[in-house]
């Protein structure tokens, strides 16, 4: 996008914004933007609570100094990779998600101006954050998106939150990622499956948010044969038929374990070193939260299926700089990237 649009953008959604009206589409934009109440002037969007996971990644790598607080816990080792002026943000519970952990009493007392929720919206959080802008007063933003929306809702959530210098920036990267990864490996079409959970037969089937990574660099996702949705458990008894080329494991634990199981040990993945522990500092790279943070997880994924990474550590470290505003020492970097690749004998 070029500067001019990018002013014609930001004035147009601007002006919207400030009327207290959103279209529920934007010119030339399959992305929708929804609101509930009625917004602040621009310039008073300076408390924001973020509703779950995806809009705290957003929020942070947008305005982390007008983030009212994390809506899980973040661990001490995450944190440490963020940058340090924001180490400090407290978790104040969420909104969205599977369950909300914070009551509207709690909510009210953190005077946010506005709260930002971000990720595929339908008609469930559409009505939930009607139900809380009746409640509680404070006006409720939706921002649509899949990860290929990435841009857009950098763009959209730069102009609420009067940042959009930063958030043309950062959707210029991020444009430049989905560009470089869209069908990387396509020609070859590795076969992936992404173990979830403690015992790792929970995965993303066909369609599902949680495998977009895998499909988006242009890998074959095994559970597609299990059907589309979102998340499901599959067998062990799958799994072995589908015999993937690559097993990219989200929990430390079964990483541990599998690598030792003679059950797992059957898949030839395993056997031939090839599964591997998704990195997951300071958010999941593939997944967990399916936010913005996935950006990262497709150069990472595109790196390990082309088997090259020498490129990769300069992308990261341009990545955390950018995005997470932290400046990676060396010895960082190489600890963030040195995943345990297990080679059964």
């Amino acid at each position: 996008m070029d500067h001019a649009k990018r002013r014609l953008l930001h004035a147009f959604g601007a002006s919207l914004l400030t009327a207290g009206w959103v279209p529920k589409v934007l010119a030339s934009s399959p992305q929708l933007l929804y609101r509930y109440g009625q917004l602040p002037a621009p310039d008073a969007v300076q408390r924001v609570f973020a509703a779950g996971p995806p809009a705290a990644v957003l929020l942070y790598c947008l305005a982390p100094e007008k983030m009212l607080g994390w809506p899980y816990n973040l661990s001490d080792q995450s944190r440490f990779y963020l940058s340090p002026d924001y180490q400090q943000i407290p978790f104040v519970g969420r909104l969205a998600g599977r369950g909300s952990t914070i009551p509207l009493e709690s909510l009210l007392a953190l005077s946010p101006d506005v709260i930002l929720d971000a990720g595929v919206v339908n008609q469930t959080h559409q009505s939930a954050a009607e139900n809380v802008a009746r409640q509680t007063g404070i006006p409720y933003v939706l921002v649509d998106g899949t990860l290929a929306d990435s841009p857009r809702q950098l763009l959209y959530a730069g102009d609420l939150l009067q940042v959009s210098e930063r958030a043309a920036m950062l959707a210029a990267h991020a444009t430049e990622i989905l560009d470089k990864t869209a069908n990387a490996v396509a020609k070859q079409a590795p076969s992936v499956y992404l173990a979830r959970g403690i015992d790792g037969l929970e995965t993303g089937l066909a369609g599902s948010i949680h495998a977009e990574v895998i499909s988006h660099v242009g890998a074959r996702n095994v559970a597609a044969a299990a059907g589309t949705g979102g998340l499901a458990q599959v067998s062990m008894e799958q799994l072995l038929a589908w015999d993937p080329d690559f097993i990219f494991a989200q929990d430390a634990a079964f990483f541990e374990t599998a690598k030792r199981s003679p059950l797992w040990n059957s898949l030839r993945a395993v056997r031939e070193g090839r599964l591997l522990l998704v990195p997951s500092l300071p958010f999941g790279w593939v997944d967990v939260p399916p936010g913005i943070n996935r950006l990262l997880g497709l150069l990472w994924v595109k790196a390990t299926l082309e088997q090259d990474q020498l490129w990769l550590p300069d992308r990261v470290r341009e990545f955390f700089l950018r995005f997470y505003q932290r400046l990676l020492t060396l010895e960082e970097l190489q600890g963030l990237l040195a995943q345990p690749v297990y080679k059964a004998h």
